[in-house]
This record gives C-alpha cells, sequence and structure tokens, in this order.
C-alpha cells in the first residue's frame, strides 16, 4: 500500500481557446486537493469528490488509470479530491482536479514525470471523459504552473509563460454553466476577433487582451456584459468572462472597494485574490 498527494490552482481566464485553439490563463490561488491510495486489495479504481458524493468522477478516475497505465501498474486504487474552486464556474475546477489527481497518483507511485507531460496526462483525460472541448491545455498550464500563460491547444503547447503580479477581482453568480455544454458553432463565429485579443495576449497585453476576449464570449455565449461594464466603471485594469462562465474575472489595483460593492449588489460570490505565481507541481504534503 502507498499513498499520495497533490494539488493545483484554479485559474482565470486571458483568452478562451475554444474558438480558435489558443489561449491564454493565469494561476489564482483558489486550491483543489488530491489525495491517491495504491494497493494490491483494491478491485479497481474508486474515487470520491468530497464536495459531493454523487458527482462524476471519471476524470479523476481516468487520470488516476493514465498514469498507472504509463508505469505498467494495475488499475487499483483510491482517489479522492477535496476542492475550494465551485465547479461549473469557468475557474477551471476540471483542470484542477486533473492535475491534482495526476501529481497524487505520481507522489504514491514515487516518480516524477516530465511537468508538461503530465499536464497533458490531465489534458488526455479531459479529453477521454467529454469534460472539455479543446482539453483546455491553456488552463491546464495556468493550474499546474502558475502564472500567466499562452498556449496553443491544437498542438498542446506552451509558447509562453510570465510571471505576473496584480490583485483580483472575481465575481462567481449562483448560477453554473459546464463547458461540454457550450455552442461551439457560435464560439467560433468570433474566431478572427478572438485571433486579436490573441495578438495582445502574445505581445504581454493582458489586460487589453482579455477584456476584448469577454466582450466578445459573452455576446457569442449569451451572457450579459454588466458584470464587464461595472469592472470598467470601478477603473479594473482588465476583465473577462472566465472561461464560458458564469465567473467573471478582474485585474485589479489594491482599492478594490468600488468593484466588490458593485459586483456583491449583482447576486453571488465575490472573492478578493491575486495571480498565483507559484507552480503546483513542487506541492508534495498531506492536504
Amino acid at each position: 500500500m502507498s499513498k499520495g498527494y497533490g494539488r493545483a490552482s484554479g485559474a482565470g481566464t486571458v483568452i478562451n481557446a475554444i474558438a480558435t485553439c489558443k489561449g491564454s490563463a493565469f494561476g489564482i490561488p483558489i486550491w483543489t486537493y488530491a489525495e491517491v491510495e495504491l494497493g494490491s486489495d483494491f478491485r479497481g479504481i474508486e474515487a470520491r469528490i468530497e464536495e459531493d458524493i454523487n458527482a462524476d468522477t471519471r476524470l479523476i478516475k481516468r487520470c488516476m488509470e493514465l498514469v498507472l497505465k504509463k508505469y505498467d501498474l494495475p488499475p487499483r486504487g483510491y482517489v479522492r479530491t477535496r476542492s475550494e474552486i465551485p465547479i461549473g464556474s469557468g475557474l477551471k475546477s476540471s483542470s484542477a482536479a486533473a492535475n491534482a489527481t495526476v501529481l497524487a497518483t505520481l507522489d504514491a507511485i514515487g516518480v516524477k514525470m516530465d511537468v508538461l507531460d503530465a499536464i497533458r496526462t490531465g489534458v488526455e483525460a479531459a479529453l477521454d471523459t467529454g469534460v472539455s472541448i479543446t482539453g483546455a491545455f491553456d488552463d491546464a498550464c495556468a493550474s499546474m504552473l502558475g502564472g500567466v500563460v499562452i498556449t496553443d491547444n491544437s498542438e498542446n503547447r506552451l509558447i509562453k509563460r510570465v510571471e505576473k503580479h496584480s490583485d483580483v477581482l472575481v465575481f462567481i453568480p449562483e448560477a453554473k454553466a459546464f463547458t461540454a455544454d457550450t455552442d461551439v458553432n457560435r464560439a467560433r463565429l468570433i474566431a478572427p476577433w478572438v485571433n486579436i485579443a490573441f495578438e495582445l495576449a502574445l505581445a504581454e497585453r493582458f489586460e487589453e487582451a482579455m477584456t476584448l476576449n469577454g466582450f466578445l464570449y459573452c455576446a457569442a455565449l449569451e451572457f450579459s456584459p454588466e458584470p464587464m461594464l461595472k469592472a470598467l466603471e470601478c477603473h479594473a485594469r482588465g476583465v473577462s468572462l472566465s472561461g464560458t462562465g458564469p465567473s467573471f474575472v478582474a485585474l485589479v489595483d489594491r482599492d478594490t472597494t468600488g468593484l466588490y460593492e458593485a459586483w456583491s449588489d449583482m447576486g453571488g460570490r465575490v472573492l478578493r485574490t491575486k495571480i498565483n505565481n507559484e507552480a503546483s507541481f513542487k506541492y508534495h504534503h498531506e492536504p
């Protein structure tokens, strides 16, 4: 019998990759923790998500299975996750769960995998189980590596990672929205303009990139842009719909009182945080 532990962070969107398969995201320090136990007493792979014992565990089971398969180990064990990231919020709960499970499984085995290969393992599991349209390599990189990342999801290629220091405000409405339910055809209609936002991201003009991205995806996915306009009224430096919603993320200066109050008045929950620049793969401690 052996145990392993891992964690991975949530993330916010700069560029949603659904329209063009090119994306950008930044880590935020809200965490998903995974614990893995391996042993011959298990008949297969068992799983539990602490926040909802009836939740779909296919993603974390597939992550564990892929890691064990890579090292020619039998698919026998148990994985448990607990998370600070609301499911279906656009804050990359699936990428964090996948990364944390991969890391915990590697920890239980006692081996180290190249970090990008570890990320790609979780992406493969996300595609296999249908929880992601592109595999969300951008979100997975932001979750695992921290900082701001820019990726080509069609090739699972990391183009750039930079550390950035900024306060972040997150607006989390009560509604949920799942990426698998997204109207991809509508999203792809905005591809030419998302490419413009992507070029801004490549130039590290992240605030402008995410704001353009946010307005485009609000239109395509039929979300009200009112939270974005409220953020701009309160002098946010950049704001976007995060993922396929319903959450919004804003890069802000230290005084966030105005926007905090404005978003609070719209219902849901508002979180004060910052960009996380810490790499998740350096963590191997019991949660």
